[in-house]
């Protein structure tokens, strides 16, 4: 990640991280703790968020957009098995076998899951 700055929303800090070729991308790990101070796992927030099929299907359309290396045939696969009862996605399997650069995800201390900032206000507006 490069540099940072932050945003205080309900009094928690919403990190907002600078990429070099790219625009902000805003943490959705701050964005769930900033809505539900008790969220502990905020990555099964995230994930629940991912597994929607109205989700996946703006995130491709996002990426066919704005990536010209998004690998379509791996999307297609993941669209339809989105929505389902038994579908998981997690950032990371998008990011893998989609290409995606829309998000961004790290394990560890500073670390978290970033989106960039159309894709971070669809999130928002599903949290709330």
């Amino acid at each position: 990640m490069a540099p940072t700055k932050k945003i205080l929303v309900n009094d928690v800090e919403i990190t907002i991280s600078e990429q070099k070729d790219r625009d902000d991308y805003i943490s959705l790990t701050d964005m769930v703790k900033a809505k539900d101070d008790d969220a502990y796992r905020t990555d099964i927030v995230i994930q629940n968020w991912m597994r929607n099929k109205d989700t996946v299907e703006f995130l491709g359309l996002w990426e066919s957009i704005n990536n010209p290396n998004f690998n379509p045939i791996e999307f297609d696969g993941i669209r339809n098995a989105a929505g389902s009862n038994r579908f998981m996605l997690t950032a990371k399997t998008w990011i893998q076998k989609t290409n995606a650069v829309g998000i961004t995800s790290k394990a560890g201390r500073y670390g978290g899951t970033y989106a960039h900032k159309d894709i971070a206000f669809e999130f928002g507006a599903w949290i709330s």
